[in-house]
């Protein structure tokens, strides 16, 4: 079990007004981010931009994996008003590139996938020019669900494996690998946005397991792979079993594009939606150059 931070995982904090003004922005719209609530290490660097991932449907989760620090139990009606304020907070801040994720609700007969829809729509009336990231659930392998927010077309639709299957009892209790790789083989086949997926390494896999569910979620359709380094949010969840080293995760960045992959992010503190404008600009110029087009413009990163 490793137990200190190496040197590469040691990062300064820096609460600056522009996050504090952001915190107080979530707290007048009544919004919540996955940024708080996950205890994020990127949370001052993506503040300070600002942009921050919006996470909707509340802040209570059904489920209650054993590395995600977001609360778990019976949550709340669902807030009618929360996409429209989402797109509100999205538009002061002058986002070019919104991300979206959500608590599960497994409780709700769509389990959470028309809040998504509202959402979605809400932004792209208010901010017509901006691209749109959904990071969803599962939605229990629900194919109606998944439909659902594939035909509100957003821009890139992102949904994380975690892990290995062997690990999924451990990490993502409630969860199901064959669920993670229908909903991205189903999107990629829809063809009406990107597909993105992300995994953690340092929970107890072993190199092959990281290699073989790469080819998983790429065979399955998948175009964009991120890869972090698991952190332990609390003394109560999962420990951490091994610090990676940045050489590695440069490793298994050569070995996703060698699998097929467009685009790879791999370090220690990438995250699914850390850096997610940079990521989506690099992707478009990586396929533009690939066509023989004039490459995107570049952009500031985002999270």
């Amino acid at each position: 079990m490793a137990e200190r931070f190496p040197p590469w995982l040691r990062k300064k904090l820096n609460f600056s007004d522009q996050t504090h003004a952001l915190k107080l922005l979530m707290r007048k719209k009544r919004l919540h981010t996955v940024c708080e609530e996950a205890h994020c290490p990127n949370l001052f660097e993506c503040w300070s931009q600002p942009t921050a991932t919006f996470m909707i449907l509340g802040d209570v989760c059904t489920r209650k994996c054993g590395f995600c620090a977001v609360a778990t139990g019976r949550p709340r009606a669902v807030d009618e008003e929360e996409p429209r304020h989402v797109a509100e907070a999205a538009a002061e801040m002058e986002l070019r590139h919104v991300v979206v994720t959500s608590v599960d609700r497994d409780e709700l007969p769509d389990r959470g996938a028309g809040q998504f829809v509202k959402t979605i729509r809400a932004i792209r009336e208010l901010l017509p020019s901006a691209t749109v990231e959904v990071l969803t659930p599962d939605f229990r392998g629900k194919p109606s669900a998944i439909d659902q927010v594939i035909a509100a077309r957003p821009d890139i639709f992102n949904h994380n494996l975690e892990t290995v299957p062997r690990l999924y009892r451990r990490v993502r209790l409630g969860a199901n690998y064959r669920w993670s790789l229908m909903l991205l083989e189903r999107v990629a086949r829809a063809g009406l946005s990107t597909t993105k997926s992300g995994i953690m390494v340092g929970l107890g896999e072993k190199e092959d397991e990281i290699l073989q569910t790469m080819r998983d979620v790429r065979e399955a359709g998948c175009q964009v792979l991120t890869i972090g380094q698991y952190l332990q949010p609390t003394r109560d969840h999962l420990p951490v079993e091994e610090f990676v080293h940045p050489d590695r995760f440069a490793e298994y960045e050569r070995a996703g594009l060698a699998i097929g992959f467009d685009f790879v992010a791999s370090g220690p503190f990438v995250r699914s939606s850390f850096n997610a404008e940079a990521t989506y600009l690099a992707l478009k110029e990586r396929l533009a150059g690939r066509a023989g087009l004039a490459p995107a413009a570049s952009a500031p990163a985002a999270c």
